[in-house]
């Protein structure tokens, strides 16, 4: 155990404004592809659960390939051969990387929303359309509210697993907390100081998001109480 002595902590702080950066890109990706995931992931599963073969057999395409492919590979096709294609040129490795973390996150969230719908009995449709409101309103209006409290556990561990899985842009440049070790390890050929940095800065990102996760769980459960409604039920 003698090398923990040994450590150069010092050259972590010679390049802490690209460890910085890399915390700041991190979470920027991760953000990005978690809102585009969760905003696409709604339409695809809403599309697999859907009567309609047109529809539904592209969506499980979709999901299946997404789902069941690295999404290491994922980014190097979407980077390297589907943009230049489509576009005609690279539109930077920030719009590969947010892009391919949507596509993946997408697959993953309309597989979350299809069983949280899912798992919602069916007399509450049936219900809300005795009362005169249409499939999509009744989708909106009753199904969704009560589905959205069972998926926030399993959509806060899809943040946090898309949070670690961000590192996979390095691949293709992308200035992230990983890059940023990569660049401080092959500077000085130390390997341990770079790399444990990299691990403690995402530990610290997840622990962070694990909390805030717990809370959103906690405050949309059915047991919880509002502060002032507690104090005032103290006091009476």
């Amino acid at each position: 155990m003698e090398f923990i002595f040994d450590l150069r902590w010092d050259i972590i702080w010679n390049y802490r404004d690209l460890f910085f950066r890399g915390i700041w890109i991190t979470v920027i990706l991760t953000i990005c592809g978690y809102a585009g995931g969760l905003l696409l992931g709604v339409f695809l599963g809403l599309g697999k659960l859907s009567k309609n073969n047109w529809i539904k057999v592209p969506c499980n395409l979709y999901i299946d390939f997404f789902r069941g492919t690295p999404l290491l590979v994922q980014i190097l096709i979407i980077h390297l051969a589907l943009i230049p294609t489509v576009f005609g040129q690279s539109l930077g490795v920030m719009f590969s990387g947010i892009a391919a973390l949507i596509l993946n996150s997408a697959a993953y969230n309309a597989e979350i929303f299809r069983a949280g719908i899912e798992s919602i009995d069916k007399g509450q449709t049936e219900a809300a359309r005795s009362l005169g409101l249409t499939q999509g309103q009744a989708m909106r209006k009753v199904i969704l509210p009560q589905a959205f409290r069972r998926m926030i556990p399993p959509l806060g561990n899809q943040f946090i697993a898309l949070l670690k899985d961000s590192s996979l842009v390095m691949v293709i440049a992308v200035s992230d907390i990983l890059y940023a070790a990569k660049v401080v390890a092959g500077s000085y050929q130390r390997f341990w100081e770079p790399y444990l940095t990299a691990a403690l800065l995402y530990l610290i990102l997840t622990y962070v998001v694990t909390k805030l996760v717990a809370y959103v769980e906690k405050r949309f459960s059915n047991d919880y109480i509002p502060r002032k409604k507690r104090e005032r039920r103290a006091a009476s």
